[in-house]
């Protein structure tokens, strides 16, 4: 890792950020602090429009992904989010959108909302690859693995 690349989990607990975290998709959103050991702790869900304050510290990280389907979403446009220096304990706004999907990932989420079972699955006339990836849709951990292992 370089020299400022900040690991995946969190780090200290000496310099706090006070936010609110402001879910602006139309769709309930689950806020996860990533904790000293990387693995993902919920804080719960944001309903669309909702609002949930933090105390929180700069060294820890957070992402956000739509309750219903796992979907990644951003916070302030990054998919990993570290909260910024703030002053006086005023609370600053942090807003949680949907990313722009690529065509890929949205076909994945829509046909996935779709087929019920594998025996569904296996009468469409798909490509097996395309099967495979429906059959085993990545979890919040796995994601975090890959944007982990992906970090410059």
């Amino acid at each position: 890792m370089g020299t400022d690349t900040k690991p995946l989990r969190s780090l200290n607990s000496d310099i706090p950020s006070y936010v609110t975290f402001v879910n602006r998709t139309s769709r309930l959103a689950t806020a996860w602090w990533l904790d000293f050991s990387g693995h993902p702790v919920s804080y719960g869900d944001i309903q669309p429009n909702g609002e949930l304050k933090m105390n929180t510290y700069q060294t820890h990280p957070w992402v956000f992904r739509a309750t219903e389907n796992g979907a990644a979403l951003t916070a302030n446009q990054q998919e990993v989010f570290y909260p910024p220096l703030t002053e006086y304990q005023e609370y600053i706004s942090v807003n949680i959108r949907a990313p722009v999907y690529s065509l890929r990932e949205c076909c994945l989420m829509v046909v996935r909302s779709l087929v019920k079972s594998q025996q569904d699955l296996n009468t469409l006339d798909i490509p097996q690859t395309l099967k495979q990836d429906l059959l085993e849709p990545s979890t919040l951990w796995e994601e975090l693995n890959l944007l982990n292992f992906n970090t410059p």
